[in-house]
């Protein structure tokens, strides 16, 4: 073991999505192998690491909030203060331009030189964003996990669809894929240490092939689901241009994978996704939908969706709202169009007004919101499985988990279920969750 940074204390933040999360899981076992240990927050920290998200410009502006705050402990006592992930990766050097007190950079690529990045900054500060074409396997060894019950394990990296809005393909590059062999490793090496949960990782996982065999998304279901330990099996995200039937089959097949799907939308005009470059249709979409629903009764889809596009029309917003009531998704993710750099969309005028958006955000928000009061309250008087994750934010005793189709519930407990599976009798529900009491554990 790498023992340089031993007695040095680290924390990690984390802005983003599922993958973030599993790259900030990355760098904290990472700088553990080096010998640093973990610290409760910036300010009994010798390391910080801020792990960024670049998809919108809300997430930017948070992080450099977020830095704004540090800037001010920075001045107070000493740390090593560092921006990984996709922010890191696009803004690159001039992000130590605009902020000066920050010690290092570094890209998702480069995580593995995290500790001499460290070392190195005690001197200067250091920028690492160089891509290379082919995996980086960081593997279970390196990976500390925020949770024994639920485990995130990446299949593949990057991009190649470039959505005209998408930044992706510049802040994790092309993608590339790993190899089957160490995904199972991953897997086992997980359930055997108690996860109850995988979910497999990927910007597109529906374009995942083994770089050996060309084995698919639907062959690495199977295998996965072929493993015992884990009892729920979930992957995200899927682009709806190459979900084929395939993959719709092979969930059949597997009772393992969660009757629940991450399917991003962006717009139910066709005249927009053609401008986003999609790849596929409003019927296109609907066709899809149409096709999961018949083949795996009772899943609940969910989604993301942008307003305010640019060129969209009052006729294209209401094209979307359209679609949420047909579709009737049990979760959407809806944000307003931010320009974001080295895009095709950066390129022409942002043209639909700051207002127009906010009103049409609300406006589909308000929809969504009706639909998930009428879904959840479907499930009242149902007993449901639910994985249990902790003590409700809610408080007062009570308890709050995840069911197969990813809806929170909150639920009394005569004991704590943490971590493990809970049979819970739903009393009562709201647009966002669900509420019950728990038993069977």
């Amino acid at each position: 073991m790498n023992e340089s940074l031993s007695g040095l204390k680290f924390f990690v933040r984390t802005f983003g999505c599922q993958m973030n999360e599993n790259d900030s899981e990355h760098i904290a076992g990472i700088l553990t192998q080096a010998g640093a240990g973990r610290a409760n927050g910036p300010e009994d920290a010798d390391i910080v690491v801020v792990n960024t998200c670049a998809v919108r410009e809300k997430s930017e502006e948070k992080l450099y909030s977020y830095l704004g705050r540090l800037s001010g402990l920075k001045r107070k006592r000493h740390f090593l203060l560092g921006v990984a992930g996709c922010v890191a990766q696009v803004r690159k050097a001039d992000l130590l331009k605009k902020k000066p007190f920050v010690d290092f950079i570094v890209g998702p690529d480069n995580y593995l030189e995290l500790p001499a990045m460290v070392k190195n900054a005690a001197e200067a500060p250091s920028v690492m964003t160089g891509w290379g074409h082919d995996w980086m396997e960081i593997g279970a060894e390196k990976t500390v996990r925020e949770n024994g019950w639920s485990a995130f394990i990446p299949v593949m990296e990057g991009c190649d669809n470039f959505c005209a809005y998408c930044i992706v393909p510049f802040s994790r590059g092309r993608e590339k894929f790993r190899p089957l062999p160490n995904i199972i490793e991953e897997a086992r090496s997980a359930t055997g240490a108690g996860a109850l949960e995988v979910q497999l990782l990927g910007q597109n996982v529906n374009s995942y092939r083994d770089p050996e065999s060309g084995l698919g998304l639907a062959g690495l279901l199977d295998r996965v689901c072929a493993e015992p330990g884990a009892e729920w099996v979930r992957f995200i995200t899927s682009h709806p241009k190459n979900f084929g039937d395939e993959i719709i089959e092979a969930m059949v097949r597997n009772p393992k994978v969660c009757r629940s799907l991450h399917l991003p939308l962006q717009s139910g005009s066709s005249r927009v996704l053609e401008r986003m470059n999609r790849g596929y249709t409003r019927e296109g979409y609907l066709a899809l939908a149409g096709r999961i629903k018949a083949g795996l009764p009772g899943i609940l889809l969910s989604t993301d969706v942008i307003v305010g596009f640019p060129g969209e029309t009052e006729e294209d917003f209401e094209a979307t709202c359209g679609l949420l009531r047909e579709i009737r998704f049990a979760n959407i993710f809806s944000f307003r169009y931010s320009s974001r750099p080295l895009t095709d969309a950066a390129r022409g005028p942002d043209d639909v007004p700051l207002e127009v958006k906010r009103r049409r955000l609300v406006a589909l928000q308000n929809l969504q919101k009706t639909i998930q009061v009428e879904i959840n309250g479907s499930f009242v008087g149902r007993d449901v499985r639910v994985l249990s994750t902790g003590p409700s934010v809610k408080g007062g005793g009570r308890f709050t988990g995840r069911t197969e189709g990813s809806q929170v519930v909150n639920f009394d407990s005569a004991s704590d279920p943490t971590g493990r599976f809970v049979t819970v009798r739903i009393t009562g529900s709201g647009p966002y969750s669900l509420h019950g009491t728990g038993s069977g554990f």
